[in-house]
């Protein structure tokens, strides 16, 4: 199958499918990145030459940032929140992650934030780097909560009380530790130890049996309560907060103070108290 699109770089070698996330500066989750992500998932998914995906960035320091606030935005919000009956495109991308037939691995060699975070939740397996990976759910600080899957996956994951620390604190958790929570499945000193470990791993699933992959993949999954309703709520959730008036200030303060630069990007822990400051600052001087 050709693989043909603008934010990301296919590779087929073998039955493995690899991915390369490239959206300068810092690999945030634009629309076009979000409709490639969308269009691939689709088109690896019905692939019958890919046994597993391994999903990787042109940049060393970002897998993907976040999804782009600036977006975000733009969601309507001069009516109230309604809870769907089925789930978003979002979520069914990564829904097809979860269930595809097929190994779907992540080298989170960088930081992964917020939409980013969820897409590398949502695949089978994820590896990163000792002093280097580090994953962010910032959505709270900024007025909103994870709703690309988040607080439905990441439970399963790592546990409640994890999640609760990962999301209302809206700060860095490093390599060692999202390995010793289960989030990583193992963490190297280096680029290369990732990729040939990563490399060989793909490469030894894919000489497996297509068939026994993907059911044994279902029946793993089938371990799990059902997903559906609790990503609906989420999904309804979400909408609520970003119709709140600290939602719409703190993301328009984020904006303003870096967000989606490379250098703020680079400490967005920092940058989300910052952000914060700042929004109760405004919010006195408005009401004064």
């Amino acid at each position: 199958m050709a693989y043909e699109y603008s934010t990301l770089e296919v590779v087929q070698d073998s039955g493995v499918v690899t991915a390369t996330v490239n959206n300068p500066p810092v690999n945030v989750m634009t629309l076009p990145l979000y409709l490639d992500l969308v269009k691939f998932t689709e088109e690896v998914e019905k692939d019958e030459a890919a046994k597993v995906v391994v999903f990787q960035s042109a940049d060393p320091d970002f897998f993907i940032a976040h999804f782009d606030v600036e977006l975000i935005l733009k969601f309507p919000v001069d009516s109230p929140a309604e809870k769907s009956e089925q789930m978003s495109d979002f979520h069914l991308m990564c829904e097809r992650l979860r269930t595809m037939p097929k190994a779907t691995i992540v080298k989170m060699a960088g930081r992964t934030g917020g939409g980013g975070n969820e897409f590398a939740s949502s695949c089978d397996m994820r590896y990163g780097l000792r002093g280097k990976t580090i994953i962010n759910q910032m959505e709270v600080a900024l007025g909103i909560l994870p709703g690309g899957s988040g607080t439905q996956r990441l439970p399963r994951l790592v546990g409640r009380g994890r999640v609760m620390e990962i999301c209302l604190s809206s700060d860095d958790i490093d390599a060692e530790t999202a390995e010793r929570w289960g989030f990583l499945n193992r963490i190297f000193d280096t680029d290369k130890e990732l990729d040939r470990f990563v490399d060989r791993l793909a490469k030894r699933i894919a000489t497996w049996p297509a068939e026994a992959i993907g059911l044994c993949k279902a029946s793993v999954n089938n371990a799990e309560l059902p997903w559906e309703n609790g990503l609906l709520e989420e999904a309804y959730l979400f909408q609520q907060t970003l119709r709140t008036d600290g939602a719409q200030r703190n993301m328009r303060k984020a904006m303003e103070m870096g967000a989606q630069t490379r250098g703020g990007e680079l400490r967005m822990g920092e940058l989300c108290l910052e952000v914060a400051a700042a929004a109760v600052a405004e919010a006195a001087n408005d009401e004064s």
